[in-house]
């Protein structure tokens, strides 16, 4: 059976989609299913290609057991339309831009990510870039929400 491949995406690829990217890994390495699923994340910018998360997410990651440490910034390419199943943006602004850049036929692949959640009633993940160390934790609740939910609707598609 062929992955199914999630990417996640924000604008720089420091933050959030680096941050969601590493909490679907956990959950997905939880569940057993990483021979099944493979995640990975990018931005709509080229801002800090080759770059790693941002310090501030990494320490809040950290904190709850998430190391995006091997992570690095990239872009998202005209391929990652082509290649991933689920392309996920943190916010509308992002998916926006993904909308202009993605062939039609690929076009049923883009959602936003809070889409996935349960709890919350935000549907886009804000940026805590130029805020405090709580907008790192925000997100990462947010983002654990979201994941799992993620998580139980590719288990739901999962043939046996």
């Amino acid at each position: 059976m062929q992955q199914i491949r999630v990417l996640f995406i924000c604008m720089g690829n420091i933050c959030r989609s680096p941050t969601a990217e590493a909490v679907f890994r956990h959950c997905v390495a939880a569940a057993g299913l990483q021979d099944k699923i493979f995640s990975d994340s990018a931005g709509t910018h080229d801002y800090h290609i080759g770059e790693p998360p941002d310090a501030r997410a990494q320490r809040a990651a950290l904190r709850r057991g998430y190391d995006m440490s091997g992570l690095r910034g990239r872009q998202v390419s005209t391929r990652d339309f082509e290649v991933f199943d689920y392309v996920l943006a943190m916010d509308r602004a992002n998916l926006h831009l993904l909308e202009q850049q993605c062939a039609p036929e690929n076009s049923h692949k883009l959602l936003l990510f809070m889409k996935f959640t349960e709890n919350a009633q935000e549907h886009e993940v804000p940026d805590p870039y130029y805020g405090e160390a709580q907008g790192f934790e925000q997100v990462l609740d947010m983002v654990e929400d979201a994941a799992q939910g993620l998580l139980r609707h590719i288990r739901d598609k999962l043939p046996g």
